[in-house]
């Protein structure tokens, strides 16, 4: 057993569907990286132990709000890396 915080794979996931929308965005990997960490900054950790855990707090990312407060912090958090990128 280890302990995850299972928003890492939900932002994740969002941030690359996002990134493949906007064009105008580098996406090099610490652009990438940037806006996962911003995004991880601006949402509620869900930290899970077990198999079983993971996939109960899965559940949770099918709620419409927990998926729109997901996107916001990430649509947000790409704006703040392609107005300010660090390379």
């Amino acid at each position: 057993m280890h302990l995850k915080n299972f928003m890492e794979d939900v932002v994740s996931d969002y941030v690359d569907e996002i990134i493949a929308e906007d064009r105008d965005f580098c996406g090099c990997p610490r652009c990438r990286l940037d806006v996962i960490a911003a995004s991880l900054n601006d949402v509620k950790p869900k930290y899970v132990v077990t198999d079983k855990g993971y996939a109960y707090a899965r559940m949770g990312e099918l709620i419409a709000q927990f998926r729109a407060d997901t996107i916001v912090a990430v649509r947000k958090a790409l704006k703040q890396v392609k107005e300010h990128p660090r390379h």
